[in-house]
C-alpha cells in the first residue's frame, strides 16, 4: 500500500492516467490524495471526475477554487467565464450525482499518523491546526447545509483580508474560503493579496509568500498543496507545492507520501487553456 499525493489536475484526465501508471497505482491498495482543482480550463474535466469519484475510499480530495467556482455557476448564482470549460460536466446525466459528491469534499484534510496536512492552496499564516481544521469544517458543514446557495453567492471576492477569530457572518466564510482555496501572497502580518499570482522575486517588495510569514503556528506541519503553478518547488522545511502547471503544459506531479522521504514523480502534460 501506498499513499500518493496529486497536484491540480483541471480536466487533464489523459494526463493523470500517465502519472498513475508512472507510478504503478493500484486501485485495490494504494491511495491519492489530491489538491483539489480537478476541473476547468483542460480539455476533460468530466472524466476526471467520473474517475476520482470511482476510486471512493481510495482517494482523498479537497476542493479548489475551480472546484467551487463549478459549483456556483451550476447553481446559476453566477456566470461561467470566457475561459471556462464546464459544459460537459453541466451537460452531463450524470451531473446531479457528480456535483452533489463534489460539494460534499472537504476544505482540509490531516493525517497525524503520516504528519501531513491537505489543503488546496495552504493555511493562513496566522492559524494554528485547530483554527485551520475547525474552520474548514465550517465551510464543509455550510456547503452540505440548506445554506450552500448563498455561500456561492456570498464567497466572491477578495475582503476582508485579514483574520480576526471575531470574524462573523459571510465576511468570515469568505476569509476562510479565500485563505484555503486562493492564498498566494500575503504582507508580514499575515493579510492576504490576493491579486498576485507570479512567482516568488516577481511580487511587490512588501509582499511574501504565505508560508514564509514570521512565527507561522503551523510551521512545524508539513503541508501539501496546490493552486500556485509558477510557485515550483518551494525549498522550505514542511512545504511541499504540488502543482507545476499541467493545464499549462507543464508537469503533473505526484508525492509518494508514506515512505522515510518524500518522493516526487512528474510527468510531461499536453495541457488545456490555461489557470
Amino acid at each position: 500500500m501506498a499513499v500518493y499525493a496529486i497536484g491540480d489536475i483541471q480536466g487533464c484526465h489523459k494526463d493523470l492516467l500517465a502519472l498513475l501508471s508512472s507510478i504503478k497505482f493500484d486501485a485495490s491498495r494504494d491511495t491519492l490524495w489530491f489538491t483539489g482543482d480537478l476541473v476547468n480550463r483542460g480539455p476533460d474535466s468530466l472524466s476526471v471526475l467520473r474517475f476520482i469519484k470511482a476510486l471512493g475510499k481510495h482517494a482523498i480530495t479537497v476542493l479548489g477554487n475551480h472546484d467551487l467556482h463549478l459549483l456556483a455557476i451550476a447553481e446559476g448564482v453566477q456566470t461561467a467565464r470566457p475561459k471556462d470549460t464546464f459544459d460537459d460536466i453541466l451537460k452531463a446525466p450524470d451531473r446531479d450525482e457528480l456535483l452533489a459528491w463534489l460539494r460534499h469534499l472537504p476544505l482540509l484534510h490531516h493525517d497525524a499518523k503520516l504528519n501531513f496536512v491537505l489543503t488546496h492552496a495552504g493555511i493562513a499564516p496566522t492559524w494554528d491546526l485547530i483554527t485551520a481544521k475547525g474552520c474548514a469544517a465550517e465551510i464543509e458543514t455550510l456547503l452540505r447545509s440548506g445554506d450552500y446557495k448563498t455561500f456561492f453567492k456570498e464567497m466572491y471576492g477578495d475582503m476582508p483580508d485579514q483574520w480576526s477569530p471575531w470574524l462573523q457572518g459571510w465576511e468570515r466564510c469568505r476569509f476562510i474560503a479565500n485563505a484555503l482555496t486562493r492564498m498566494r501572497y500575503c504582507t508580514a502580518d499575515g493579510k492576504l493579496v490576493l491579486q498576485h499570482k507570479g512567482s516568488p522575486g516577481s511580487q511587490p517588495e512588501h509582499l511574501i509568500p504565505w508560508f514564509e510569514v514570521a512565527n507561522r503556528p503551523t510551521a512545524n506541519e508539513r503541508c501539501v498543496f496546490g493552486h500556485w503553478s509558477t510557485l515550483g518547488d518551494a525549498g522550505y522545511p514542511n512545504i511541499f507545492a504540488l502543482d507545476n502547471g499541467c493545464v499549462w503544459g507543464g508537469m503533473l506531479t505526484a508525492l509518494w507520501l508514506d515512505t522515510e522521504r518524500p518522493v516526487f514523480t512528474h510527468t510531461p502534460c499536453q495541457g488545456g487553456d490555461g489557470n
